[in-house]
């Protein structure tokens, strides 16, 4: 989830400095030649903002990071061919109130969903977000590709480590059980009824949908409202 950062706008609307990404966003979204990327202290987005370059940070993007099977991904085209559906999800603490985000491209049209709980993980609310997201658009026979910064989830999916573990009545092969299996089983069993890629995409680099999904879910969290009971973790304690 974020924390405090800068989002320097270099060619967009108003090109400047901001201090949240809805802001910054409006300022790319739909301008064509958009440049903005975000920073950890506002003295490094001025830097890049006078002389903006793209070079080293996608090479950095392209290689995965914790081992994660997939690459990041650059914004989906609507060809109204693929289901494109971005999560992110996290929990203040870890332990904690938590949140997740979802943004689902189809074609032209987007849609947003949000959720969280009053006490989770920051892998379970990762997890959350794509369920969220796969239940929304299914059944459907259209290709799905989903998108998160979590190695945790790829990994799991792509490495058939949940398959594995469930197989093996959730135990790992380190012979330790396996954590959060009430959301791996309802992961699994949607993946097993679409035709759907899982992809990496590395968080808090500007990546638009990404930057969005953590917006939604940090909101969600920091809110601390009307959260519910998240019952699967509760449990596991």
């Amino acid at each position: 989830m974020a924390s405090s950062k800068f989002y320097a706008v270099a060619v967009g609307r108003v090109p400047g400095i901001y201090t949240n990404w809805p802001d910054a966003q409006s300022q790319v979204m739909g301008f064509e030649g958009a440049m903005y990327k975000s920073f950890p202290t506002r003295e490094e987005a001025e830097t890049w903002r006078k002389n903006p370059s793209y070079g080293q940070v996608v090479r950095k993007r392209c290689k995965p990071k914790e081992n994660a099977s997939a690459i990041a991904t650059p914004r989906p085209k609507p060809d109204g061919k693929n289901l494109h559906i971005f999560s992110d999800g996290g929990a203040i603490g870890n332990p904690g109130p938590g949140g997740y985000g979802v943004v689902i491209v189809d074609g032209k049209k987007r849609t947003e969903l949000q959720g969280g709980y009053g006490h989770t993980t920051n892998n379970r609310m990762e997890l959350m977000g794509c369920i969220k997201g796969l239940e929304h658009i299914a059944p459907t026979k259209r290709p799905v590709i989903v998108t998160t910064d979590s190695s945790y989830v790829v990994n799991g999916i792509t490495k058939g480590w949940a398959e594995g573990w469930r197989k093996k009545g959730w135990i790992k092969s380190d012979g330790k059980p396996a954590l959060n299996t009430d959301l791996w089983a309802k992961l699994l069993d949607l993946c097993a009824t679409l035709s759907i890629r899982f992809q990496w995409v590395k968080g808090h680099a500007g990546h638009p949908e990404n930057e969005r999904c953590d917006a939604l879910a940090t909101a969600t969290a920091r809110s601390g409202k009307n959260l519910d009971l998240d019952v699967g973790y509760v449990k596991s304690l």
